[in-house]
């Protein structure tokens, strides 16, 4: 397929392209819903979701249905969380880099921020762990385990044992904030620190965007049930309860299987895409560091030091291409960095798209 400049190549947004939602599937699911419970789909509901929903989440991650609420999307569970825990001064951790709406939140909620490196295995847990010695008492830490949004890593086995340590010892909670688990390329699944806390620590944070299609807007929280009752007070006192028909249609998706059908659609085409794009950085922007995430839907690349990427973004758009700046990422730094999406991007735009963005690169370094 030839491509135009007028077509915009977008490596910004982490979301699926149509070609790789079931879209027959979830009308398959939605007629589903209708038929097997009118009443429950037309109805106010409550505020913890729909409960067959809540049911399926529960056994999923083996907990109780009252340890779940299910959200319109996991940026809202995360909203309930950080309105919930955070006050004004309170000091929290969070990956550097880390998701640039979480920063924006926690800042809009008064939070100190401390941002603790982020390594290929993960969060730095020497940095971590100077930093709550030296007297900061974190409310929570904010940590996405596995192919992290924007970095891509993920977090070992070794360090999710020692986040745990820490947390009990240090009297935090931690944020498991992990919509992207299922899209794994290759290698092992590793356990949720969810299902490894002994000690209540852990807040669970998922979402069917990545799995099923943004356009749903379900997530959910998994936590104490303490905590999920007093967030589902307010979120009665919010909106009543969430979309009972979206998180119908998920149900039905989820209970006939049709998810894992899903899942593997996206790993697939992902793991393609992905092989493309750095094949075509190493070829078209040899200047350009990386790691091959093995999931998910984002590559971080370092530039060489004379791109700067607040000249970059506005050149690349001219040449039809969108990223996101490193710099969103993070509290201070990020000046030579992006964050490239390969979730939205077809095979045949991979290529062309970075082609643009060296065009685009030369001319600033020009």
């Amino acid at each position: 397929m030839s491509m135009t400049a007028e077509q915009l190549i977008s490596f910004a947004r982490g979301a699926p392209s149509l070609d790789i939602i079931d879209v027959e599937g979830l009308k398959a699911a939605a007629a589903r819903a209708f038929d097997a419970d009118p009443a429950g789909v037309t109805a106010y509901g409550t505020s913890v979701g729909y409960l067959p929903l809540r049911k399926w989440i529960a056994d999923k991650h083996e907990v109780s249905a009252d340890q779940v609420i299910v959200t319109n999307g996991s940026l809202q569970a995360d909203a309930f969380l950080f309105n919930h825990l955070v006050k004004p001064g309170d000091d929290v951790v969070v990956e550097k880099p880390t998701y640039d709406r979480t920063l924006l939140s926690l800042q809009n909620l008064g939070a100190k921020v401390h941002q603790v490196t982020l390594r290929e295995d993960g969060i730095d847990v020497d940095e971590l762990r100077a930093l709550l010695e030296s007297g900061i008492r974190p409310k929570l830490a904010h940590i996405i385990p596995n192919y992290q949004n924007p970095a891509g890593t993920r977090l070992s086995l070794e360090k999710r044992r020692a986040l745990l340590e820490l947390a009990v010892q240090h009297e935090f909670v931690i944020f498991e904030d992990d919509p992207y688990a299922d899209i794994r390329f290759s290698g092992e699944a590793l356990p949720s620190m969810l299902s490894m806390d002994t000690d209540n620590v852990v807040v669970h944070a998922s979402s069917f965007t990545k799995t099923v299609c943004p356009g749903v807007r379900v997530g959910y929280l998994v936590g104490p049930a303490a905590l999920i009752d007093a967030i589902a007070k307010k979120a009665t006192n919010l909106y009543i309860s969430p979309g009972m028909v979206s998180e119908a249609i998920v149900h039905q998706f989820c209970v006939s299987g049709d998810i894992d059908r899903s899942i593997a659609t996206v790993r697939t085409a992902l793991a393609e895409r992905v092989r493309l794009l750095a094949e075509s950085l190493r070829k078209h922007i040899p200047g350009a560091t990386f790691t091959e995430p093995s999931g998910g839907y984002f590559l971080w690349v370092d530039l060489p030091s004379d791109v700067d990427v607040d000249k970059l973004f506005p050149a690349a758009m001219k040449k039809g291409v969108a990223i996101v700046k490193g710099s969103d990422f993070l509290l201070d730094g990020g000046k030579h960095s992006v964050r490239l999406a390969y979730s939205a991007v077809t095979n045949d735009q991979i290529d062309e798209g970075v082609r643009r963005l060296a065009d685009a690169i030369a001319d600033v370094r020009g």
